[in-house]
């Protein structure tokens, strides 16, 4: 056990001097790799924004169920109780014929009065928000198969032009980080090469000696995952700081304030991004490094 517990101290020690040794090249990629992850923290708080953004739109948008006219109250409350449990629905919110006639007769102002002895041929009617914008065309196609329902008034074009903008985003922003990464485990990879190629003389005694890949592999795996996490934890900083800043002037914005759309606080993805970023520094580091090695540890 103890010495199992010196070979990890030893392999944990090398890796940090490893850092400490070659500050240039540390720097340098410490600072690239800020900058990288830097642009991966916009993209990725920006994407959980816009879908943020774009779930309050699709809660608003609701499908207007009309009911016969002849409908009976018990069939009207039957109906409800139907469209409830179809899934996909989110709210369901009742609007008696009564309610319906009056907003209709706001809407024509000064031609209210065309509407004068219709009170009894305006249904009742419900409007439907859904969880998912994607499942429109089946909910609707399950409620008009309900008994007494007339008719469905929905924007359907709008729901699809939704889905089609929060799909683009993901693809985009998907497409976006995966750059990123690929570009941050290029840094580190080239970083560590630079280590590894000063002390490629000490890995061919190593290896002359019996060590074993792993014991030869491990401190320059310490010393990426070191540079990917004091990068993330840098770029956590910055990115909190920059957020903060930014999301302040926007929601005292008027125009943003009218459309009454809220966005996510730091506070409220912090968490999601000290494990995305721990995450990400550490696996960049570790297939950065592995990568840099494979020359070396040939046999």
């Amino acid at each position: 056990m103890t010495v199992r517990y010196n070979i990890m101290s030893y392999l944990i020690g090398e890796g940090f001097r490893n850092v400490l040794k070659n500050k240039k090249s540390t720097g340098a990629a410490l600072t690239i790799m800020c900058m990288a992850m830097f642009m991966f923290g916009l993209f990725f708080i920006l994407g959980e924004n816009v879908n943020y953004i774009m779930n309050q739109v699709e809660a608003e948008q609701g499908m207007q169920v009309y009911m016969e006219v002849e409908a009976t109250d018990e069939e009207v409350k039957s109906a409800e109780s139907k469209i409830r449990e179809i899934e996909g629905v989110n709210t369901v919110e009742f609007v008696s014929g009564h309610d319906g006639l009056d907003n209709y007769r706001a809407e024509l102002e000064g031609d209210a009065d065309l509407l004068d002895g219709l009170e009894d041929w305006f249904p009742d009617s419900y409007i439907v928000t859904l969880t998912n914008l994607e499942l429109n065309n089946s909910v609707q196609e399950q409620i008009m198969k309900i008994d007494k329902v007339d008719e469905i008034k929905s924007s359907n074009q709008t729901i699809e032009m939704l889905f089609n903008i929060t799909k683009g985003v993901r693809i985009v922003t998907f497409g976006i980080l995966v750059i990123l990464v690929i570009i941050s485990i290029f840094i580190i990879t080239n970083t560590i090469k630079l280590t590894v190629h000063a002390r490629r003389k000490e890995i061919s005694i190593m290896k002359y000696v019996g060590a074993t890949n792993s014991f030869i592999r491990w401190p320059f795996i310490v010393e990426g995952i070191i540079i990917g996490v004091i990068s993330a934890l840098i770029t956590i900083l910055l990115v909190g700081f920059i957020y903060n800043i930014a999301t302040n002037a926007l929601v005292q914005n008027s125009t943003f304030q009218e459309l009454n759309l809220k966005l996510y606080t730091f506070a409220d993805m912090f968490k999601l991004l000290i494990i995305t970023y721990i995450g990400l520094g550490a696996g960049i580091g570790i297939v950065g490094s592995s990568i840099s090695m494979r020359k070396y540890l040939e046999v």
